[in-house]
């Protein structure tokens, strides 16, 4: 098998135990306990820092580009839907916002022809400009599809944001702003990406209520 056989798919785990041939109510329990321990130790100071970049680019009608991975993929689309209607349910218009991997032509094409880690930066390349925002969804912080969109960011003098989980990996350095998550487990980290989501929707949303 390429890369590596099935270690290559081991890169970063997604479980952050082995798990047991069976599962048991203590299992649910212990999962829920993990993620409110995360929930109560999470710094939310830089989610107001989002919020109030996202507040900017609304009123003045730049783009929101977000991107992921597998279950981050997914979220960068929940987070498109929440961002473009339910903000707006008040009325008006929603974000400009964009979620990078929905675009399955677009995707597969330009791993096909450039190389999956260019299959962000790309769209990039010929969408962002100056005063745009991109939020960059990943568990290792290692993707170097990831690597290189907050790369592109930084060249189009966009402002990044990454939501990080494990160690923050190589985009912590690359980000303007860091949310990290430091779990060691990627579903966790998934539930917080959604969790943030969530939060600036609510957020957001009593603005546009509010008019502010």
């Amino acid at each position: 098998m390429a890369h590596g056989g099935l270690d290559f798919f081991r890169a970063t785990p997604y479980f952050d135990e082995e798990m047991p041939p069976n599962t048991s109510l203590s299992d649910f329990s212990d999962y829920s306990i993990k993620l409110i321990s995360a929930l109560d130790k999470q710094d939310w100071s830089d989610v107001d820092t989002l919020e109030k970049e996202l507040l900017r680019a609304w009123k003045e009608g730049s783009h929101i580009y977000i991107c992921g991975n597998g279950g981050s993929a997914a979220n960068a689309l929940h987070w498109a839907n929440d961002m473009l209607y339910v903000i707006a349910k008040a009325g008006g218009a929603g974000m400009r916002i964009m979620a990078l991997p929905a675009n399955t032509s677009a995707m597969t094409c330009l791993a096909n022809d450039l190389g999956y880690d260019q299959v962000f930066s790309a769209q990039l390349a010929t969408f962002g400009k100056k005063g745009d925002v991109l939020i960059a969804l990943s568990g290792s912080g290692n993707s170097p599809n990831i690597v290189r969109a907050l790369k592109q960011a930084g060249e189009l003098e966009m402002k990044s944001f990454a939501l990080l989980g494990y160690s923050g990996g190589a985009c912590k350095e690359l980000a303007d702003v860091v949310i990290h998550f430091a779990v060691d487990d990627m579903q966790i980290v998934e539930d917080l990406q959604l969790v943030v989501c969530h939060m600036l929707a609510r957020a957001l949303a009593k603005k546009q209520n509010h008019g502010k």
